[in-house]
């Protein structure tokens, strides 16, 4: 895929609107009794208040030019999830120090018309986990990219025969996958040998989340349901609201101790009990008043991020919040649209809007401390989608459509350094030992040393 229809199917995951094809529309009761468990009856309390329909980001007056608190980094050996914990929060990764690329791998089926790479790597003892845009799961050396197994969870039925979108998650001597396929599938990390795999009733777009002896996993119809990962017995189910257009892109939830934190493509942030599945609270990231086709997308595409007793989230609809964990009040909210997800290390959070703004918030105000438009000076034609960034070694990095990584000074947001890697990303990067790896659209795993 060339870096025009690269952008392509970027504006085609950021502008479905109502009346969008199938895979993106869903009609249902907001609590039926079907399949294996009771669907939770969806009760809207404590919503967050929506912030003002001409609200402007802007630099901090009292902020600029102010230095802040960044932790040291910290040498991580596995990144088993999406966003490497449970919390999806690591605060700063020791990896990449030369910034140089050390290989490249092609590991599967590259996005095309039908199919999407759309799966974050994940590494857990020495070894990638990764799914190409058909759904073949394969594992490779983390060292050279070495090929170990591969397995190919597309089902034998001819009624599904696009089934792109899912991804992996490690838990246990165990890989975890969901596919758009309509499954949730457990295989061996050692061999890729399928222990058990379970129909869901539509397709799973994000990867799982694996925390406690379950796997989490949210589909297009809005529906998180949690499964037992030894078995794959359902434990429970949770019906957010159903919603008539969503990003392509999906999330993967959160979990602290015994608390789920959700997001879907109504714009609710749900915060649940992990043991059961009961609402603690429900909060919505969305304008009251919206102008055009592309604000009526509300959908948190992103992952919600649990740093130090706060849930950080952004949706399409123009508002970016912290909200309290335990009660799911909002700290504060700014107006940004985007569908990455965001990245909060000590005093900071760091976000990337639709437009390929790169934003610095103090993470206890909200009050912005920079703010750098990547796209400055293009056209139109020329802007790049900018992915959801990492914090290794000293360096905020962010990936683009264009197929650049883009490494900046974390206090300033000035580039450090950049690399011209050929094919577009769609995905973030992410770390492990010394290396930085990241996933093509031409499904190329990339390794950064």
């Amino acid at each position: 895929m060339n870096r025009k229809s690269t952008f392509g199917v970027v504006l085609t995951l950021a502008a479905l609107t109502l009346g969008a094809c199938a895979t993106v529309s869903r009609v249902g009761s907001l609590n039926p009794i079907h399949g294996k468990a009771k669907r939770h009856a969806v009760v809207h309390t404590n919503r967050i208040p929506v912030i003002g329909l001409n609200d402007q980001l802007k630099v901090s007056d009292a902020l600029k030019g102010q230095d802040f608190f960044l932790p040291e980094p910290a040498t991580l050996t596995d990144w088993p999830l999406p966003g490497g914990t449970p919390a999806q929060s690591i605060e700063h990764v020791d990896a990449a120090p030369t910034f140089t690329v050390a290989w490249r791998r092609s590991v599967g089926a590259p996005s095309s018309r039908r199919k999407h790479v759309t799966a974050p790597p994940i590494v857990a003892g020495g070894r990638i986990y990764v799914m190409d845009g058909g759904a073949e799961v394969s594992a490779h050396d983390a060292v050279t990219g070495a090929q170990i197994w591969r397995a190919n969870l597309t089902p034998k039925s001819k009624r599904d025969h696009e089934g792109w979108g899912g991804g992996v998650a490690f838990a246990d001597g165990k890989v975890y996958a969901s596919s758009g396929f309509r499954e949730v599938v457990q295989l061996d990390a050692a061999t890729g040998v399928i222990g058990w795999r379970d129909r869901t009733d539509a397709p799973v777009h994000a990867a799982p989340t694996v925390s406690g002896g379950r796997v989490y996993v949210v589909d297009v119809n809005d529906e998180l349901l949690a499964y037992d990962a030894a078995t794959g017995i359902q434990a429970w189910t949770y019906q957010a609201l159903t919603e008539p257009a969503r990003i392509l892109a999906a999330s993967s939830p959160a979990v602290d101790n015994d608390t789920v934190v959700a997001s879907f493509a109504s714009g609710e942030l749900v915060a649940l009990r992990a043991a059961n599945g009961t609402e603690l609270w429900n909060a919505s990231l969305s304008k009251a008043s919206r102008t055009n086709a592309l604000s009526e997308i509300r959908d948190i595409a992103g992952r919600p991020v649990v740093y130090k007793s706060d849930v950080f989230a952004v949706s399409h609809s123009d508002v970016f919040a912290a909200v309290d964990l335990r009660t799911g009040v909002p700290r504060w909210t700014l107006p940004v649209s985007a569908i990455t997800t965001p990245w909060a290390a000590g005093d900071v959070v760091y976000v990337v809007d639709q437009a390929g703004e790169v934003i610095c918030a103090a993470r206890d105000s909200g009050q912005v401390y920079w703010i750098r438009d990547l796209n400055d000076g293009l056209k139109k034609k020329q802007r790049a989608y900018w992915s959801s960034p990492i914090l290794a070694s000293g360096r905020l990095i962010t990936l683009s459509s264009h197929g650049e990584a883009l490494a900046l000074n974390p206090k300033t947001g000035a580039t450090l350094k950049s690399l011209k890697l050929g094919s577009g990303f769609l995905i973030g990067p992410m770390a492990a030992g010394s290396m930085v790896y990241a996933m093509t659209d031409t499904a190329q795993l990339i390794a950064i040393r």
